[in-house]
């Protein structure tokens, strides 16, 4: 310790020490200085249990203590420290709400008013027998709670009836199925928190088979403790108040859609048109009757349910033509009526929109780069929710500042796009089922156009179309198959200079396999199939997990249509890619508590070229590194292998591989509302699917994916903080490697080489990731 922080520290405690808070406090009054909870357990309870009831019961006790260190209020003390505010706006005022935290003050009546909750609390975990009660002593002007917990042993439940309510056969057979999927389960733990979730889910079951107007306070769960060996009966009951409204199934009788609410008047059902099975208010033809017959999966005669319900709110928001969407149902007049009728009130969003972005970016190979996208919808071209995207971009890559690389060039990019989607399958002989969809499908064709240019060098074209659909079974599944997938990419005005530059012997590795892509005519006709899934999670789990996967094979339909035995197949005289690509992304997330998440990945992903093709497509490359993969490496300064990335080719980092392994866990703490840090840390690589004899596709073997892959993985951790904007999430990583791959094989941990007070390390070896969004 320095002899400057020594003096400050004796001073700091100078003035701490004669600058008590306690001199400010009200007359009579203590600071509280917190709780201390005993659990004094019966000897059936294990040690386990009571160290888990003690942690269910610090968080209950009231109130909370102010901030200290090391025992010392120090907040208080700033509370004090400058004095009685005289205006609110002042500096005084403004450092006291800054800093300071005014005193907490003990209370005898909060100690006993604590006791009494966590005896109810305990109770209503099944600690039946439980009492906690609490003392307050003081201390000086100090005081602090003592609590004291009797723990008696927990109630187990031992059986569960459910009640014939002898309603009739409708709503008592529809209750007494309930049993099969209770959440009360024989063997578990008695918790009032479980038996108000059965009642809801009994209230949900009962109202997706149209009883519409049950609701959880009809029912009510006896306990019966009357028994042995801390055990506990429950019985499912239905009130005997229960209105015989709740006792009803309900049938639809009509079905109203108003498509603008902003027009609504008193006369405006008296407008309506009856149009297959709905009564519609259109007056100005917005919108044909398929649009509202495929969102809502109402009918008349149709049975109420709230699933139904659900969905065509779902179906109709999903549209992305209305503002707000909302319904209501009203029974029919009648005092033996079991009819409603459905109605729905649309407001439309514009029609037609025009939007502009402006963007940045700087890239590791000191280029900075801006773009801007103009994107002009119509959210309702044909009268059906088809939305029309029309998006023009036109962006720049340029070097900024002094030390500029003349080996590297700027880039130029334009590119227009248009894509239309429909809000249903477009296939011939097809007809949605309202009732059984869970999301409306969605059909897209997307037109694109792009070129890009890299200065005195060459300009590059690509055209793409693309047909393909998306659907859901359910909300947790979702598919997608994109049966046409068109891609030409074609090169023209090859200066000489470029010709130059991949005939000179220099010409780097990279930069020669770079410009090899660039200038060959390639075809990519295929296909694409893409799978989610999200399963429910257990009652009470803390735990989610999501799985991606896709399929992308491409060249078999060319392969058909090529004529001739050419040793490169040729279709409409372009060569045309093969390939399959197959990847997966298994996601699993864990809440600790409500603000501690612990988030983790794994990637891995595979490409096959055959026939026509030595490697995968350029753009259906796989990389490593940046800032949503492996955060201590610069975006494709990975790999393939144990290959070292060329950072001072012309293109900068442009590492590429056929296949990809990754692994990334992460621990986020949510500080606040705005504020998350996280620590992470991740692992991986990429590799070539294989070599080909006297070929130039890196011709080292460290390249090639082996049964020595382990060796080659690289591995980084770092530092995170995230900020959240009202629009946005701003994410920072800082990461340093561990693992260097291409090192040789027995200094590749370079942990031991840290040396953080080192520019030249730091400049080596510490990455910063600035990025929008979460990587994962």
């Amino acid at each position: 310790m320095s002899r400057i922080t020594a003096v400050w520290l004796f001073m700091v405690g100078i003035v701490l020490s004669s600058c008590s808070v306690s001199k400010h406090l009200p007359a009579g009054e203590s600071l509280y200085m917190g709780a201390e909870v005993k659990v004094v357990a019966d000897s059936a309870v294990s040690a386990k249990d009571a160290k888990a009831v003690k942690e269910m019961v610090e968080p209950l006790i009231r109130p909370v203590p102010n901030s200290s260190l090391l025992g010392f209020p120090y907040k208080v003390w700033f509370y004090y420290f400058m004095g009685e505010p005289t205006k609110e706006k002042s500096f005084r005022g403004w450092f006291r709400k800054r800093f300071g935290e005014p005193p907490v003050l003990a209370s005898r009546r909060a100690v006993t008013a604590n006791g009494e909750i966590v005896t109810n609390y305990l109770q209503n975990e099944g600690y039946f027998r439980t009492e906690a009660s609490g003392e307050l002593v003081e201390k000086g002007r100090t005081a602090k709670a003592h609590y004291t917990v009797a723990l008696k042993p927990r109630y187990l439940i031992e059986n569960v009836e459910f009640v014939d309510p002898s309603t009739g056969r409708g709503f008592t057979q529809e209750f007494l199925k309930n049993r099969q999927s209770s959440l009360l389960k024989s063997g578990q733990p008695y918790q009032l928190s479980v038996i108000e979730a059965e009642r809801q889910r009994i209230e949900r079951d009962l109202k997706r088979v149209g009883f519409y107007y049950f609701r959880p306070d009809y029912l009510i769960i006896k306990a019966d403790t009357n028994l042995n060996r801390n055990r506990v009966n429950l019985y499912v009951e239905l009130k005997p108040n229960t209105t015989q409204l709740a006792l009803k199934r309900y049938f639809i009788k009509n079905v109203y859609v108003i498509s603008d609410n902003g027009l609504l008047r008193s006369d405006t059902l008296a407008g309506a048109v009856y149009r297959r099975g709905f009564q519609i208010v259109d007056p100005a033809r917005a919108y044909r009757v398929r649009t509202f017959a495929d969102a809502i999966g109402f009918r008349p005669k149709a049975m109420y349910s709230s699933d139904i319900q659900d969905v065509s709110l779902s179906r109709l928001i999903n549209l992305k033509n209305f503002k707000f969407v909302k319904n209501r149902f009203e029974l029919l007049p009648r005092s033996d009526s079991a009819l409603l009728d459905v109605y729905y009130y649309l407001t439309p969003l514009k029609k037609k929109s025009l939007r502009a972005e402006l963007s940045a970016v700087t890239k590791s190979n000191n280029l900075t780069g801006s773009q801007l996208n103009l994107t002009w919808m119509n959210r309702n071209l044909f009268r059906g929710a088809e939305m029309l995207r029309l998006t023009a971009n036109a962006g720049i890559d340029v070097q900024l500042g002094s030390q500029r690389n003349i080996k590297v060039r700027d880039y130029y990019r334009t590119s227009v796009e248009g894509e239309l989607s429909f809000p249903r399958f477009v296939l011939p002989f097809y007809r949605m089922n309202p009732a059984k969809n869970q999301t409306l499908p969605k059909t897209t064709l997307t037109v694109g156009y792009e070129e890009l240019s890299q200065k005195d060098f060459y300009t590059q074209t690509s055209v793409k179309l693309n047909w393909g659909y998306m659907w859901r079974r359910s909300t947790r599944i979702e598919h997608s198959f994109t049966p046409i997938s068109l891609n030409i990419v074609k090169p023209r005005n090859i200066s000489e200079a470029l010709v130059d530059s991949i005939t000179s012997p220099t010409i780097p590795l990279q930069d020669l396999l770079r410009y090899f892509s660039i200038l060959e005519n390639r075809l990519i006709l295929g296909a694409q199939y893409n799978f989610s899934f999200t399963p429910q999670p257990a009652f009470g789990s803390r735990g989610k997990f999501v799985l991606n996967a896709g399929a992308d094979i491409a060249g078999n339909v060319a392969g058909l249509i090529s004529k001739g035995r050419q040793e490169v197949g040729l279709v409409f005289g372009i060569p045309y890619e093969q390939y399959a690509r197959f990847d997966v992304d298994m996601r699993y997330y864990y809440d600790f508590t409500p603000s501690i998440r612990w988030a983790n990945r794994l990637l891995g992903g595979v490409g096959i070229p055959y026939g026509n093709s030595f490697a995968l497509p350029q753009f259906k490359q796989y990389f490593a590194g940046g800032s949503n993969g492996i955060r201590a490496f610069r975006g494709r300064a990975v790999g393939p292998g144990s290959y070292q990335p060329d950072s001072l080719s012309l293109f900068g980092f442009t590492s590429f591989g056929d296949i990809r392994l990754e692994a990334n866990t992460e621990l986020r703490f949510k500080v606040n509302q705005y504020i998350e840090t996280a620590l992470f840390a991740d692992a991986g690589n990429i590799w070539m699917y294989r070599n080909f004899d006297n070929s130039f596709y890196f011709p080292e073997d460290n390249a090639v994916f082996t049964n020595k892959f382990y060796k080659q993985v690289a591995v980084g951790a770092g530092l995170g903080l995230r900020l959240t904007l009202p629009f946005l999430l701003l994410r920072f990583d800082l990461a340093t490697p561990l693992r260097k791959p291409w090192l040789p094989e027995t200094d590749r941990w370079v942990i031991r080489q840290m040396d953080f007070g080192s520019r030249s390390w730091r400049k080596e070896n510490l990455v910063l990731n600035i990025a929008v969004g979460y990587s994962f």
